[in-house]
């Protein structure tokens, strides 16, 4: 064979190879991780319900439609959202996860607020969470869940060293960070300061606490609650600026609590502290 013949047929295959890349339905092609999506049935109609700012919402071929999808393809169409039939690989790849039920809803950069704002608009005494170096995105969704649950005024978080609102982080808030305002700050030492001069007591969370619950004496006050790593508890910066370390007392010094779990206890003991003041 030629050599221009041979290098022409090549050349050809090349195109063809293309063409047939270029035909091939969107639902079959490769896709890259990403972390805001919002995955499984429940999650997806919460956020939709909570009008979560997305972009689109995929659908798994050959899913089985039940209410929630049907409900969940709706709005999604009621807010000019893209719907996408695609592979499950697809999902899998976009989630993270095999586990999405055949639906997941791609989400827009989150729109946090300044923490300015979480301090002027706070009721009276005030209640804000700040983590700090809590990187996993399940505990901040859940922390904010129950940041919503008990009445707080907001969650802070740091740019850097702690998880932001991805997907996986709106999924385990159930639709809470749509109701609760969260803030990221460059630097979470900076707001404490801040904190302090609009009125509030800075308390972190630790094992080896001044005071511990149920007797926390500063529940009835304005409080910025400042919640550590699991493993390495609160940085050195932030523990010195604490006004009071509480601790949360254990039957076993063995066990210890993960970031949401400790957080959902303070924040529950603090608005029964409140509500039974508000009685007496």
């Amino acid at each position: 064979m030629r050599p221009g013949k041979k290098r022409r047929e090549s050349e050809a295959a090349q195109t063809n190879k293309k063409r047939e890349q270029t035909r091939r339905p969107e639902s079959r092609r490769e896709t890259r991780p990403s972390s805001d999506a919002v995955a499984g049935r429940n999650p997806v109609l919460e956020a939709l319900r909570a009008k979560v700012p997305a972009k689109e919402l995929l659908i798994a071929e050959r899913a089985e439609i039940d209410e929630r999808m049907s409900e969940s393809m709706r709005l999604a169409k009621n807010q000019n959202l893209i719907i996408k039939e695609v592979a499950r690989g697809i999902l899998d790849g976009l989630t993270g996860t095999t586990t999405h039920q055949g639906i997941a809803l791609v989400i827009l950069p989150f729109k946090y607020a300044t923490f300015e704002d979480l301090i002027d608009k706070a009721k009276s005494p005030g209640l804000l969470i700040g983590l700090d170096g809590v990187t996993d995105p399940h505990n901040l969704g859940a922390i904010v869940r129950s940041a919503a649950a008990f009445g707080a005024d907001g969650v802070v978080i740091p740019e850097r060293r702690t998880a932001a609102m991805t997907g996986s982080a709106w999924k385990s808030s159930a639709g809470a960070a749509a109701r609760l305002p969260i803030s990221q700050v460059t630097n979470l030492v900076r707001s404490l300061e801040d904190a302090k001069k609009a009125g509030y007591f800075v308390v972190g969370l630790d094992a080896e606490g001044d005071e511990a619950l149920p007797k926390f004496s500063l529940a009835q006050e304005s409080v910025y609650v400042i919640v550590g790593s699991e493993g390495k508890g609160l940085s050195r910066l932030v523990r010195e600026k604490c006004d009071l370390i509480l601790s949360i007392p254990m039957q076993s010094s063995v066990e210890s609590l993960n970031a949401s779990v400790a957080t959902a206890i303070v924040l529950h003991q603090i608005s029964a502290s409140r509500a039974e003041a508000v009685t007496e």
